[in-house]
C-alpha cells in the first residue's frame, strides 16, 4: 500500500507517474474510483481543505470531513485506523503533529495522506511542481528557496534529495535549513534563479522584512524568473 506521508523515498520516475495521472483527471479522462475520503483538517485551513475535497469528489470518492481535533483522542490511532477501514478508502491528515498520520499509516489498514504538518508539507510542493510542469521540464530549472527553516523550507529539501532537483536557499543566514545547498548572496541567488519561492514570516517577520517572503518585490529580479509567494499575513488570517 502506498502512503503520502513524506517525499523521501520518492523517485524522479514516481513524480513522472503523479504528474501523468494528474493530467488525466485535470483533462477528466482519470479513472473513477468508488468509496469515500475521510478528512482530518483544522477550522481555519481553507485552500488546502478545498483542494483536497474538490479533488476527492472529481475522483468518485465522497469527502467526510472531521476536525483535526477528532485525533487527540484517548483512543489508539492503531485501532482508529482499522474502523476508518471499514468504511473509507483514504484518509488524508492535516495535524500538527507528525507522529499522527505515521502512526494512523503504520497499520497498513488503508492509505494515508499527510496533508500538512508542523514538520513538512508534501503536497504543497509536489502541487508546486506540477504547476511547474505545465510550462516547463522542472528537472532542468534552478529553484531558490527564500525564507526561513520549517514545514516548507524541509519539504523543498525533501523534494531536492528525492528528485534530483536544484533547490537552493539564501537569506536569513539564521534560519537555514539543515543541509540545504546554500547562496550567500542575495542579489546573485536571485540572478541565477530560474524560480523563486518564498514563504510567509509568520513568528520569524522580523528576520525577514524587506526579503520577498514579507511580500516585497526583489529589485534584481531576471524578467524570465517567476517568483511564487505564499500568502501574506493579512490573507492567512482570512483563512490559511
Amino acid at each position: 500500500m502506498r502512503y503520502l506521508l513524506t517525499l523521501t523515498g520518492w523517485t524522479h520516475t514516481d513524480l513522472r507517474e503523479l504528474f501523468e495521472r494528474a493530467g488525466q483527471y485535470r483533462a477528466r479522462t482519470g479513472a473513477g474510483t468508488e468509496g469515500a475520503a475521510v478528512m482530518f483538517f483544522p477550522p481555519a485551513s481553507l485552500r488546502t481543505r478545498v483542494s483536497f475535497e474538490r479533488g476527492a469528489a472529481e475522483m468518485g470518492l465522497q469527502p467526510i470531513v472531521l476536525l483535526s481535533e477528532t485525533l487527540d483522542t484517548d483512543e489508539d490511532l492503531v485501532d482508529l485506523a482499522g474502523y476508518l477501514a471499514s468504511w473509507a478508502r483514504l484518509l488524508v491528515v492535516r495535524h500538527k503533529d507528525r507522529t499522527v498520520p505515521e502512526k494512523l499509516a503504520s497499520t497498513e489498514a488503508l492509505p494515508v495522506i499527510n496533508a500538512m504538518t508542523a514538520a513538512d508539507h508534501p503536497c504543497e510542493i509536489l502541487s508546486d511542481l506540477y504547476a511547474l510542469s505545465q510550462a516547463t521540464d522542472v528537472f532542468g530549472l534552478r529553484i531558490l528557496f527564500v525564507g526561513a527553516d520549517g514545514n516548507i523550507a524541509r519539504a523543498w529539501r525533501e523534494a531536492d534529495r528525492s528528485f534530483g532537483l536544484d533547490v537552493r536557499q539564501t537569506r536569513p543566514v539564521g534560519l537555514r535549513v539543515p543541509g540545504m545547498p546554500w547562496e550567500e548572496d542575495l542579489a546573485i541567488a536571485m540572478t541565477a534563479a530560474d524560480v523563486v519561492i518564498t514563504a510567509a514570516p509568520g513568528r520569524h517577520e522580523g528576520e525577514l522584512v524587506g526579503l520577498p517572503s514579507d511580500g516585497g518585490s526583489p529589485r534584481r529580479r531576471p524578467r524570465k524568473c517567476p517568483v511564487h509567494p505564499m500568502p501574506t499575513l493579512r490573507e492567512r488570517m482570512r483563512g490559511g
